[in-house]
């Protein structure tokens, strides 16, 4: 798909506005290949229920696990090759007061657990994650259509210690829920120090998996461990997260670009205050990156490095504005599929 800066008429078809294999996060990052005309999506209205879910099995999510391979991980395709043509949304994401959840630091034994399992690897530690305090973002490998996926995600703060935010699009395609979702935190070069996380219910907003609106590319997995006990934000920790946040502040993205010139094995990050999407008419953000596919999903945080709090996702890019990621507006809806998630 491919996009066109020109003013369409309203009775036309719809026009595309970008490709498939659009940029993520890292610096202009096209995450989810988008198209969008001038035909409005209905945006969100307070008090519906505005979220759907899926829930799998516990022989599933044992499945899982066992299916990504090293060599799975490495031939996964990123997620943005499936999104479809879409439409222009109007009207402006739902948004109300500025609610906060405090992130959470991992548990002081699951850190020295963490290090003496390097230590027995050889050291094989992700010395970039360890500087930084980013164990807690990773790799999302699924599988749709018999396909398999790589997107990015991020430990959030939540009621059941083992919650993970990810764009909506490394969750569900044209309405097919995916399977096979894992979560790899602190993934480096083929490593994965902190296991494999199966997902045991994926959420995402209505307007995502009903329509594939681009104001609501935002989705949420509840996960376990492939082998012991504890929760996710025991092991690596858990990012504060941002309902309803003021536009426009300074964002650092992060995310695991696949596509030229990024590989996929290492973290990347981006940098830049918040503009609004003056091309599709989304309500989403947009800031300078680079990043290409493989970086959806990876999280935006407020302010400089991982630790402020997270309010938003990369998500898109438009392919002739290069070098620009957007990330959808996390407003009510966004804060209803997050605390269904979060006390699952």
């Amino acid at each position: 798909m491919t996009h066109d800066q020109e003013p369409h008429d309203p009775c036309a078809a719809p026009a595309h506005l970008l490709a498939r294999g659009a940029r993520l996060a890292g610096g202009a990052l096209f995450a989810a290949a988008l198209a969008l005309g001038v035909a409005g999506l209905a945006s969100a209205e307070p008090g519906d229920d505005q979220l759907e879910s899926t829930t799998f099995s516990q022989s599933a999510q044992t499945d899982a696990a066992d299916y990504w391979t090293p060599e799975r991980m490495e031939s996964a395709a990123p997620a943005e090759e499936l999104i479809e043509e879409g439409q222009a949304p109007d009207g402006q994401v739902e948004s109300s007061r500025t609610v906060q959840v405090p992130s959470i630091a991992p548990a002081a034994d699951a850190q020295g657990e963490r290090q003496a399992e390097t230590q027995d690897q050889g050291g094989a530690q992700d010395a970039a994650a360890a500087a930084t305090g980013t164990a807690h973002i990773g790799k999302v490998f699924f599988t749709v259509g018999g396909n398999d996926y790589v997107c990015s995600g991020n430990s959030v703060a939540a009621d059941n210690g083992s919650t993970v935010s990810t764009a909506g699009h490394c969750t569900s395609e044209a309405g097919t829920w995916a399977s096979n979702w894992v979560f790899a935190p602190g993934y480096d070069n083929g490593q994965t120090p902190h296991g494999l996380w199966s997902a045991t219910q994926l959420y995402a907003p209505q307007q995502w998996v009903g329509q594939e609106d681009m104001n609501y590319d935002i989705a949420f997995a509840v996960v376990q461990p492939d082998s012991g006990t504890g929760t996710l934000a025991e092991a690596v920790g858990a990012s504060g997260i941002e309902f309803n946040t003021e536009r426009g502040q300074l964002y650092t993205s992060y995310g695991y670009p696949a596509a030229a010139p990024f590989d996929g094995e290492s973290l990347e990050q981006c940098q830049d205050f918040g503009a609004d999407d003056t091309i599709g008419g989304t309500d989403d953000q947009a800031i300078d990156c680079d990043m290409t596919g493989g970086s959806s999903g990876g999280p935006w945080f407020a302010g400089d490095g991982p630790d402020g709090m997270q309010i938003s996702v990369n998500s898109f890019g438009y392919t002739l504005q290069p070098n620009v990621m957007y990330g959808p507006y996390l407003g009510d809806v966004a804060q209803q599929v997050y605390q269904e998630a979060a006390a699952a």
